[in-house]
């Protein structure tokens, strides 16, 4: 119910970090965003996956 009311936060700060990286003629710190971006994504799926091989590993003993 509370990520229904920051919703407006969340936007705004994604359409000032395209603002920022798109006003910039330097492309290090846009690779340097999008390998940021993709390393957090990454970190959820990676634990998940640790905790399945796991758990199967428990239940196959």
């Amino acid at each position: 119910m509370i990520f229904l009311f920051g919703t407006e936060l969340v936007a705004a700060q994604c359409a000032m970090c395209r603002a920022v990286l798109e006003s910039e003629e330097n492309t290090s710190t846009a690779e340097a965003v999008n390998n940021g971006i993709v390393y957090l994504m990454a970190i959820p799926y990676v634990l998940v996956a640790v905790l399945f091989f796991v758990v199967y590993k428990k239940m196959k003993s």
